[in-house]
């Protein structure tokens, strides 16, 4: 909650905290464990197509560490990350995570200013849940790099109950 907190007090546009973040925990859970697998990052996602520079993502991380100096922050704004991954254009945060490439990662959480959390997934819980990282629609047309991302993180040797498809 103190990260969602963090992420909700600089008032970013249309943003949500998603990735690992999310997905880490709820598989930690699943797991059992009680200590928290370290996270590579913290994917703070927003949408502002007002100011496409990666200095703007670079003063929201630096003002993130001052508030939280111990969080890996990452913040990317989703209007410019279509052209990174030669995409079409996202129109927001909740469109630009069906373009990532595996089901369980395509969740995100915002807190919003009553404490209520609005949660993304445009492909559903089930393989969150279900610990199953599956392709998305988009990562089918992007097996090479779906094969490639799943050799590289090897979730299995993390959480032993994940079950990796389309490999």
């Amino acid at each position: 909650m103190e990260t969602l907190q963090a992420a909700r007090g600089i008032g970013l546009p249309d943003w949500a905290i998603g990735a690992g973040f999310i997905r880490n925990a709820v598989w930690d859970h699943l797991h059992g464990y009680d200590k928290i697998t370290p996270l590579a990052d913290i994917d703070v996602l927003y949408f502002e197509p007002s100011d496409l520079s990666k200095e703007r993502e670079l003063d929201i991380e630096a003002i993130l560490k001052a508030i939280l100096p111990d969080r890996p922050w990452s913040v990317r704004n989703q209007a410019r990350m279509h052209l990174r991954n030669n995409d079409g254009p996202y129109t927001s945060t909740e469109d630009a995570l069906r373009y990532w490439l595996e089901t369980p990662t395509c969740v995100a959480a915002r807190l919003e200013a009553d404490n209520r959390l609005t949660l993304y997934s445009p492909y559903g819980l089930s393989d969150l849940m279900e610990m199953r990282a599956s392709l998305t629609k988009h990562g089918e047309t992007r097996i090479e790099q779906y094969k490639a991302r799943m050799t590289e993180k090897n979730w299995p040797s993390i959480w032993p109950k994940v079950v990796v498809t389309g490999c």
